[in-house]
């Protein structure tokens, strides 16, 4: 017989958060139940009540774990390991509903009150101080629910910003086919470390699909380079050797000229160009084709 059993079947209240623990599995079904009506599982779970039944039932199940490991105020406590994902779920669901994280908080303490009820009318000749310090360890272990929520709603939420982060620097970052066997990326606006490696491996992946002999990285939209942005695209350039390509950066303006000097970087090994159309005019001139200028009477340029 466990411990708190033993000690109520002596008379002897069992700790509350054990106390709570019982209760939570005595009145499963009815909390389960009630908590099928409320916004939170009524709205997630649409498909049948019977599915936010058992939503709520794996939810008491939990908490009735934390509380027999007396770790109510624990968020980590590993009854909660078991439904973060399921919670994780059901913030999601809301979040996307439109509900700020203030209004999916509502939500949760909205679950208090029904099993606040049921745990009074189970403890109806238990002591009054016994009495309140279960409802204290029960209104705090819904509180640390709340926490797991919401921290994992933030989690949740955190990753998805960085999902649509990098679709938007990879969409930032277009590499375009020029001629057969030339690709060029076009980069306008700031550069930081994380787009200096989309960058990186979306060309690479281009001229492996393309086949492109030459890869052009136009910066003339580019404001400013530091040392940590000049040493990408130099390992970019190093790449391209690597997998076969000659990598020509084009539109280095005199700032960023003057700001890869002072940073000591040698580009001697680099084919620079004044703009993409010079970087073309040579990349084309290399693979044998003839360019001929409206100017030139037919003659053609190298």
């Amino acid at each position: 017989m466990p411990e708190h059993a033993a000690a109520a079947v002596e008379g002897t209240p069992a700790p509350p958060a054990r106390e709570v623990g019982d209760f939570l599995r005595r009145r499963r079904e009815q909390i389960a139940q009630r908590w099928a009506d409320e916004p939170l599982f009524r709205t997630v779970f649409t498909v049948s009540r019977d599915e936010a039944v058992e939503a709520g039932r794996a939810v008491v199940d939990a908490l009735a774990q934390v509380a027999d490991a007396e770790r109510v105020e624990d968020p980590d406590a590993a009854g909660f390991t078991m439904i973060r994902e399921q919670l994780a779920r059901m913030g999601a669901a809301r979040s996307r509903a439109g509900l700020t994280t203030a209004q999916v908080s509502t939500e949760l303490d909205s679950l208090r009150p029904p099993v606040e009820t049921l745990l009074a009318g189970d403890l109806p000749d238990a002591p009054a101080g016994h009495v309140r310090a279960c409802t204290t360890a029960l209104t705090v272990l819904l509180g640390t629910l709340r926490v797991v929520v919401m921290q994992t709603a933030l989690s949740e939420g955190q990753a998805l910003i960085d999902r649509q982060r990098l679709q938007l620097l990879e969409v930032a970052t277009p590499v375009i086919k020029l001629w057969d066997g030339i690709v060029a990326v076009p980069l306008i606006g700031t550069l930081d470390s994380a787009r200096s490696q989309v960058v990186m491996e979306t060309l690479l992946e281009s001229v492996v699909e393309q086949h492109a002999r030459f890869a052009i990285l136009d910066i003339t939209g580019v404001p400013t380079v530091d040392s940590l942005v000049a040493q990408h695209l130099m390992k970019t350039v190093a790449a391209a050797r690597l997998m076969g390509a000659e990598c020509v950066v084009s539109g280095i303006r005199p700032a960023i000229a003057q700001t890869i000097v002072h940073l000591g970087l040698d580009l001697g090994s680099v084919v620079t160009r004044a703009g993409l159309a010079d970087a073309l005019a040579y990349a084309l001139h290399k693979l044998g084709a003839d360019i001929v200028s409206p100017s030139s009477n037919g003659v053609g340029l190298p």
